[in-house]
């Protein structure tokens, strides 16, 4: 069995009355991710994670923000067309441990629920996914709640 880790870094800009996606879950506040797509900053980082470890590039690569069919697209979507692409050179997912940072809403609550779409999303199990979250003690850009930043790893697997 070969094994390979995979490391994935995202960060979004918040805006003022715009909608919130993390982990697939609608989050109800004051100010959301903006991005080309649905800004769905976990879901970017695990998915920049997985096309690492299998030597697939990035998901700006695979996913350009100048294609318009890329706009406003849920990240599951995205999430899900990266694991077609790690099946075709034959690895799975072993798991996927990720850390969200950012001063508010607290997730905790959510956390669930991003597990069970995500798992559902890509077919493996919520045991095999980890998701965490940390504020940035008030300091910086993360602090001053205008971005939120998200890190995943993960393992992948091939027989």
């Amino acid at each position: 069995m070969k094994i390979r880790v995979g490391f994935g870094f995202d960060v979004h800009q918040l805006q003022e009355n715009h909608p919130f996606v993390l982990g697939g879950v609608k989050l109800e506040h004051h100010s959301g991710a903006y991005g080309h797509s649905d800004a769905d900053v976990l879901l970017h980082a695990i998915c920049d994670a997985l096309l690492g470890a299998a030597n697939l590039r990035d998901i700006g690569f695979h996913f350009s923000n100048r294609d318009e069919r890329w706009r406003g697209i849920s990240s599951l979507v995205l999430l899900q067309k990266v694991v077609e692409l790690l099946a075709e050179k034959g690895w799975a997912i072993g798991n996927i441990d990720a850390m969200v940072c950012l001063e508010a809403p607290k997730i905790n609550p959510h956390i669930p629920a991003m597990k069970n779409h995500i798992a559902s999303a890509i077919a493996i199990s919520e045991d095999d996914i980890s998701i965490k979250a940390t504020t940035n003690e008030q300091m910086g850009f993360i602090g001053r709640e205008e971005g939120v930043v998200a890190y995943a790893v993960c393992l992948i697997e091939k027989n």
